[in-house]
């Protein structure tokens, strides 16, 4: 069975207000993958520094 997560209870937008926001722009949607990207990268970079640093002891 799938589970949720906690975060996922968390949304305290109304339904009324995410049904009658406009649209995001593909400029936006863009950004926020290309922002998404480069924060996993990031991270995947920092385990495996620290992966790294373990494997010489």
């Amino acid at each position: 069975m799938l589970s949720r997560s906690k975060k996922d209870y968390n949304n305290t937008a109304r339904l009324k207000d995410l049904m009658t926001a406009p649209p995001m722009t593909q400029e936006r949607h863009a950004e926020i993958n290309r922002k998404r990207i480069q924060e996993r990268r990031m991270l995947e970079d920092l385990r495996q520094q620290k992966a790294d640093r373990n494997d010489l002891f």
